[in-house]
């Protein structure tokens, strides 16, 4: 939905001297048609994984000094402005979940449909691996994160298969723990939803990078960045992460006076306009072009007001 979120964002960022962030660098493919669309506009790209920051950073190189990258979490948005002296932006693009390159790199272990090492880490420098989430949490919190991550209804039937496996030997690898999966599925989940690994390996995912719990911090710091006139755009993957996303946006676009007012003073008036009506979808054009467009979900918000006093 490149096209989509250009356009969402375009009235804030035409404007000369705009700042925009791209809080999900990956390889650039964003930033770049930012930059290209926007020629005056300056370029902010924030990315955990050290070889997408490379990657990128060659990308944007003949974009010279309009392009500042910084290795860090969306969570830490408000340090990083905060970093370089920047109280607002007019823009902010999130394109949330894992990137086309770490789900292409086999030795990362994201993708369920090869056998890799049990990884699953953005920032391959720091934090615990799926193999020892796998091996080590106890059987509990694995059915916890199965069901609240990956919204997964079999999670107690694998878990179980997990804990007995990982006690004989523990996991190391993606095919061992897919084929457990499939073993563990009573015949009629195997033949809904799709690859019947999937939910466990977006769970696991999720909490080895602490992806919701980012977020959570992330999108209000957002909110609290952006300038009047300011617009931020959201992509997601999953129904998580579309739900925060959702009521963030939902909360700052409504009125916080109490009911019965004749006329609601300013400062309980909504600070959020919402830019697009529910969450946009792909076009069948655009998913029979990328089939992984195809679960993706828009929603984007302009700041019409100051913060509240």
């Amino acid at each position: 939905m490149l096209q989509r979120c250009l356009d969402l964002l375009a009235p804030a960022l035409e404007r000369p001297g705009a700042v925009v962030v791209d809080c999900t660098l990956g390889l650039g493919g964003h930033s770049e048609a930012l930059l290209t669309r926007f020629p005056e506009a300056h370029l902010i790209g924030l990315d955990r994984d050290k070889e997408a920051l490379r990657l990128s950073g060659e990308r944007l190189a003949p974009f010279g000094d309009r392009v500042t990258l910084v290795h860090a979490i969306y969570a830490d948005l408000a340090d990083v402005l905060d970093g370089l002296r920047i109280p607002t932006v007019q823009g902010i693009l999130f394109d949330l979940g894992v990137s086309s390159m770490q789900l292409d790199e086999a030795d990362r272990g994201f993708a369920y449909a090869q056998d890799a090492p049990l990884d699953m880490r953005m920032d391959q420098t720091t934090g615990i691996s799926a193999a020892e989430v796998l091996n080590t949490y106890a059987p509990g919190e694995l059915v916890r994160i199965l069901r609240q991550y990956g919204e997964e209804k079999q999670a107690k039937r694998i878990v179980s298969a997990v804990v007995r496996e990982r006690d004989k030997d523990p996991f190391t690898n993606s095919a061992r723990l897919v084929e457990l999966i499939r073993d563990s599925l009573p015949q009629a989940a195997k033949r809904t939803g799709g690859n019947p690994a999937k939910r466990t390996f977006q769970a696991l995912r999720i909490e080895v990078n602490g992806e919701l719990s980012g977020l959570e911090r992330a999108i209000p710091a957002a909110v609290d960045r952006i300038a009047v006139g300011g617009r931020i755009v959201v992509l997601s993957y999953q129904s998580l992460e579309d739900r925060l996303v959702k009521q963030v946006f939902a909360a700052g676009a409504a009125s916080t006076a109490p009911p019965g007012l004749p006329v609601v003073p300013e400062k309980y008036q909504p600070k959020l306009k919402l830019l697009t009506r529910g969450a946009e979808l792909p076009t069948e054009e655009e998913i029979a072009q990328n089939r992984r467009a195809a679960p993706a979900r828009c929603r984007g918000v302009e700041r019409i007001r100051e913060a509240r006093l």
